[in-house]
This record gives structure tokens, C-alpha cells and sequence, in this order.
């Protein structure tokens, strides 16, 4: 399983409506297949900035679900509100302890 990263900064007027389109958006990634699940934290430093970490199977899932209807919703829902463009990296499994 790999952790999909994404550093987002959304327009400080417009982050109680983003956070109102990203609860409508939040299940549309979760019904992907291959994603295990996600979580959204507000940066407390820069309330503007948010933190997105998806959980798939692979890269070649994330991939394969930008090019689906999906991601077609969730970006409907989502980029109108960012400030700039979202910044998205890939991590591995956990290094084991």
C-alpha cells in the first residue's frame, strides 16, 4: 500500500465552502477502487493550507483513477477553491521499526 500526498492551499475567503464541498467530495474518493481510505488536516500555522493522505493499493491505482468519472466529481467539487496548484507526491509503505 502507498500514501498519496497532497499539499493544498485554498482561498482564505472561501474555506468554510471548501470544507462544505470537500465533505461531499471526501466519499467519492473512498468509493474508488483500490483506496483505503483518506484523511484531511488543516494546517494550524496557515489555516489556508491542508494536508490530504490517500491510502491505495498502488500508484498505478491513483493513476488509474484520474482518469475516471470520479476524479471528474471530485475535482468539480474541489479545485475551484484552490489558490494555487495542488502539490502531490507518492510514499512507500512504512520502513519497518
Amino acid at each position: 500500500m502507498i500514501v498519496e500526498h497532497v499539499w493544498l492551499r485554498v482561498h482564505e475567503d472561501q474555506i468554510d465552502a471548501y470544507e462544505a464541498s470537500l465533505r461531499q467530495a471526501i466519499p467519492i474518493i473512498e468509493s474508488a477502487p483500490d483506496c483505503f481510505g483518506l484523511e484531511v488536516r488543516r494546517q494550524i500555522e496557515d489555516p489556508a493550507r491542508y494536508l490530504l493522505l490517500i491510502s491505495w493499493s498502488s500508484v498505478a491505482a491513483h493513476m488509474a483513477f484520474r482518469e475516471t468519472e470520479l476524479f471528474t466529481q471530485w475535482r468539480a467539487l474541489t479545485a475551484p477553491f484552490y489558490s494555487e496548484p495542488a502539490q502531490v507526491t507518492h510514499f512507500s509503505a512504512p520502513l519497518p521499526h
